[in-house]
């Protein structure tokens, strides 16, 4: 009877342990983008063709007209660690889901505040944060696998970009960097002791991003008093120069550029020296 028993509880044993793991269907992706100055993460399920239609009329994966959650299984999730403007709208830092309305010519996007649901079976459009319809293009190259990425990455606009079969849909984020930086530059340069660095970083920011030319002008001259061999500064200089009309400054400035350049071997900056001479 003691055997009979042991051998009952070990097969119960073995049974429970038994189990056979396959891939997913539609395996889970999640990605994480720098962008302004924070990040976008994004989780979603990533389902196949398969031979099967992605789009249209009669499609049983994501038909026309018909509300998607934007990949397979639970709802896709969007993550922004920093205020973005999406469809005209300020969104707060947060977790956001997904969904969206495929059609032939236009496409409604749907950013939603339930991001815990399973697909869009727990969907609510009084959850909606803001709706706004894009255009589709088409790809030459298939997509199998339903994908999102972050392209398109500037310092303060990138579009969130979902591709299958041959349909692209760009959805455009932007978010405010300048105010933040600018406070950060009136703090860094207000400083007792600043760092040469700092001013250069901050012509660079004014130059690049703000395009203020003026306040470029004014951080590259302090960062070149603090080390007047640097020729890419004075490179930036010329370049600040030219946008306000001194034209004889850049000059100067470029000239400059190229003989610091050419005593350090920079072939680089001596190209771009001569670039800017070209262009005034």
């Amino acid at each position: 009877m003691k055997r009979i028993l042991f051998s009952v509880l070990t097969f119960i044993g073995l049974t429970a342990q038994a189990q056979i793991k396959m891939p997913a269907a539609s395996p889970t992706q999640t990605l994480s983008q720098d962008f302004g100055m924070g990040k976008i993460e994004i989780t979603y399920s990533r389902p196949a063709l398969k031979g099967r239609a992605a789009f249209g009329n009669g499609s049983v994966l994501a038909p026309t007209g018909a509300l998607w959650r934007t990949g397979a299984n639970g709802a896709t999730k969007l993550n922004f660690t920093q205020p973005v403007t999406i469809g005209g709208k300020l969104l707060a830092a947060g977790t956001y889901a997904l969904f969206t309305i495929p059609g032939q010519t236009e496409w409604t996007i749907i950013i939603n505040t339930n991001s815990t649901g399973w697909g869009s079976f727990s969907y609510k459009e009084a959850e909606d944060v803001v709706r706004f319809q894009v255009k589709p293009t088409t790809t030459s190259n298939s997509t199998e696998n339903f994908t999102i990425n972050v392209d398109d990455i500037n310092p303060e606009t990138a579009n969130i970009s979902l591709k299958w079969a041959n349909t692209l849909v760009n959805i455009p984020v932007s978010t405010d960097i300048k105010t933040t930086i600018r406070a950060q530059v009136k703090e860094a340069t207000s400083a007792a002791n600043v760092n040469p660095n700092v001013y250069s970083t901050a012509a660079n920011f004014y130059y690049d991003v703000d395009k203020d030319y003026k306040n470029a002008l004014f951080f590259v001259e302090k960062a070149i008093t603090a080390n007047p061999k640097a020729y890419w500064l004075l490179l930036l200089k010329g370049k600040a120069q030219k946008q306000l009309g001194d034209k004889a400054g850049a000059k100067a400035s470029a000239e400059a550029c190229i003989k610091l350049a050419t005593d350090e071997k920079n072939d680089d900056y001596i190209r771009n020296g001569k670039e800017l001479l070209a262009s005034l």
